[in-house]
């Protein structure tokens, strides 16, 4: 089936990680050539490379070069039916928490930050940009940069709820790999977010925030083992 505009490379992640997880892309298959795929998904063919890409640095497939080379599925791609940890009902209702607290806090962070409080969100957004290739800098860099949306928001109620929506999320991205193309992808939402919020607009903010955290979702539920 073809993926949504909006989140194609997070989806198109998810989708094929969930073909190779339920064996519909069986160990060694051999991907269709780009164009084939990308018409099939009706999706670009970058986004199906940036897709392809973290899905060979997640060590789901492998790359291959030369006359016999190409795409394929790895032999014991991780995480697969019967290993690792999968989405239950209880990691759903953190992503489900998250939303809550994420998108009033952007709300309010239009609302009520300051263009200083804007200007530090730009700063950690550029400092994500040189942690691609390190993901527990990265990481603890976007743990500040959605507490520091949230102290823009001016609730203290919402800053704790913050701090505690993002430890139970660390739990959760840590079951899985990190390639440095979903953390671009992610980073390149955070700047826009920025953006929304210097101009007040809140409703796009929110809209942003909903796509970023999506995002996250589908990431996950590609690359994590389906519930027994």
């Amino acid at each position: 089936m073809p993926v949504r505009p909006a989140s194609t490379f997070e989806e198109t992640v998810e989708r094929l990680g969930s073909a190779i997880r339920l064996g519909l892309l069986a160990p060694g298959d051999k991907l269709p050539p780009e164009r084939e795929l990308a018409g099939k998904l009706r999706i670009s063919r970058s986004t199906l490379r940036q897709a392809l890409t973290a899905l060979v640095q997640s060590g789901h497939l492998v790359s291959l070069r030369g006359r016999t080379g190409g795409t394929f599925v790895a032999e014991q791609p991780p995480l697969t039916e019967g290993g690792g940890e999968p989405l239950d009902q209880g990691a759903w209702a953190v992503l489900d928490y998250r939303v809550a607290i994420e998108l009033g806090s952007v709300a309010l962070a239009a609302e009520r930050g300051s263009a200083a409080q804007f200007d530090r969100l730009d700063e950690l957004v550029a400092k994500m940009a040189g942690e691609l290739e390190n993901f527990e800098e990265y990481r603890r860099t976007d743990i500040r940069f959605h507490l520091d949306i949230a102290e823009a928001a001016q609730s203290p109620r919402l800053l704790s709820a913050m701090t505690d929506v993002q430890s139970q999320m660390s739990d959760l991205i840590a079951l899985i790999a990190h390639p440095p193309e979903v953390l671009a992808r992610s980073n390149e939402q955070h700047a826009h977010l920025v953006k929304a919020l210097r101009k007040g607009d809140g409703a796009r903010a929110a809209r942003q925030m909903r796509e970023h955290t999506e995002g996250t979702e589908h990431i996950l539920a590609g690359l994590l083992p389906a519930p027994a």
